[in-house]
């Protein structure tokens, strides 16, 4: 069969299996994340060994060293992702509760339900554990879920759906509820973007030329993520310390991922009490700083900022700093180079806290803490599929309630239009 019909026939599977997972039991749905969490721990040694395959295959093509720390499943990635299933089983569903109610002058009373989106198509890169965390919560959102995860954990990702297509049908549900694309050809990804009558969001995680290809080539909703480029605006009555310690984490914590702070702007008032000594803290993180002409007068060992790094997304140790004449500069350097992703400010003044928070349209916009909590967990979404960067249909981390949709629900007693 050609990748074509194998693509087609996995989507048409899959919106027959959504409308029956649809009507699953939150307890239904529980017992299987319980379940695949279970088998994932008594797989352990199965799983291990085919992701050394993987590992195998990356070694030779001569991949780097984090590239190939992302394809690592350990016993702690295995834990990891069991635990995670444990999480989510634990969350409140959102599939069929009612988020309003009112009612009408004739005594209609309206309402807005919870329900699934569907089927989603994920496409991914390197990250095995992807398939499980995608599954976990499409299934407790009442999803099926087609995955496809790069060739490089080709193995890796076949072992784990096996596991969760053991589990499916002995639990009661399709299946063809979650199914991962067993091709390795790079025209699946196109095949699987064309299946807008079966289809109905795909949702890329990956780098930005992944994103693109997909927004570029799909027939199908896309939730866009491009890049990161995050800020922190240090005002002109920040606690200095405060902010040495927020932009210090923004940066440094985890500088490879999305919400790490890539630019810092400082108000021109604060900048020479402030960037000295924020430096001294970078530079002994091992930090390369690069500065605007004001930056480079007061940090002499700062390098010359060029146009380019003020919309780059160094997903490294590298910083682009830039002072600014007041807030206003600040948000419109934001609207110029941003990404719609995270955006703090440090201040102790009110007023300027609730004006950037109401002027910034960031995904999540913070005031006195790091950019790194731009996070489900750390919102306290429990879990996430992702950070949208979309305003429709979901903005910032996507939990479960952000994979679904609503419907209005009208209940009457008789009554007619006039």
């Amino acid at each position: 069969m050609s990748v074509d019909k194998i693509i087609e026939q996995m989507a048409k599977s899959a919106r027959t299996a959504s409308r029956a997972l649809a009507r699953c039991s939150t307890s239904k749905k529980n017992e299987v994340l319980l379940k695949i969490a279970e088998e994932l721990v008594k797989n352990e040694a199965y799983i291990k060994k085919e992701n050394k395959k993987d590992l195998s295959q990356a070694k030779e093509a001569g991949l780097s060293s984090a590239f190939i720390d992302r394809l690592t499943i350990k016993d702690a990635t295995i834990r990891s992702m069991a635990d995670g299933l444990k999480e989510v089983s634990a969350l409140d569903d959102p599939v069929g509760s009612i988020v309003k109610t009112w009612i009408r002058p004739n005594g209609i009373e309206v309402s807005r339900m919870r329900i699934p989106l569907g089927v989603i198509g994920i496409i991914y890169e390197s990250r095995p554990n992807v398939t499980i965390d995608a599954a976990g919560l499409c299934l407790k959102a009442g999803n099926a879920v087609i995955l496809r995860g790069g060739s490089d954990a080709f193995y890796s990702n076949q072992a784990l759906a096996g596991i969760i297509k053991k589990v499916l049908p002995e639990s009661g549900i399709p299946e063809e509820a979650v199914q991962v694309v067993p091709v390795k050809e790079r025209i699946a990804v196109n095949a699987l973007l064309s299946q807008e009558e079966y289809i109905d969001l795909i949702i890329p995680r990956g780098g930005e030329e992944l994103i693109r290809f997909v927004v570029a080539n799909s027939k199908i909703p896309v939730l866009k993520h491009y890049k990161g480029v995050c800020h922190v605006y240090v005002d002109e009555s920040a606690d200095i310390d405060m902010a040495r310690r927020i932009c210090f984490n923004s940066k440094v914590q985890r500088p490879g991922v999305c919400n790490a702070m890539e630019t810092m702007l400082v108000n021109k008032k604060t900048a020479k009490n402030f960037l000295p000594e924020m430096a001294k803290d970078f530079t002994a993180a091992g930090v390369e700083i690069r500065g605007c002409s004001k930056t480079c007068k007061i940090l002499p060992m700062a390098k010359k900022a060029s146009e380019e790094d003020w919309p780059a997304e160094y997903l490294d140790l590298i910083i682009a700093v830039k002072v600014v004449d007041d807030m206003d500069e600040a948000i419109r350097h934001i609207e110029k180079y941003g990404s719609d992703h995270t955006e703090s400010i440090v201040t102790s003044d009110y007023s300027r806290a609730r004006r950037f928070t109401r002027e910034v349209s960031s995904s999540v916009v913070l005031v006195n803490a790091s950019t790194r909590f731009n996070d489900g967990g750390q919102l306290g979404l429990g879990a996430e599929i992702g950070i949208s960067t979309s305003k429709l249909h979901a903005f910032g981390p996507m939990g479960l309630e952000e994979l679904t949709t609503t419907k209005f629900i009208a209940l009457g007693n008789g009554q007619v239009r006039e």
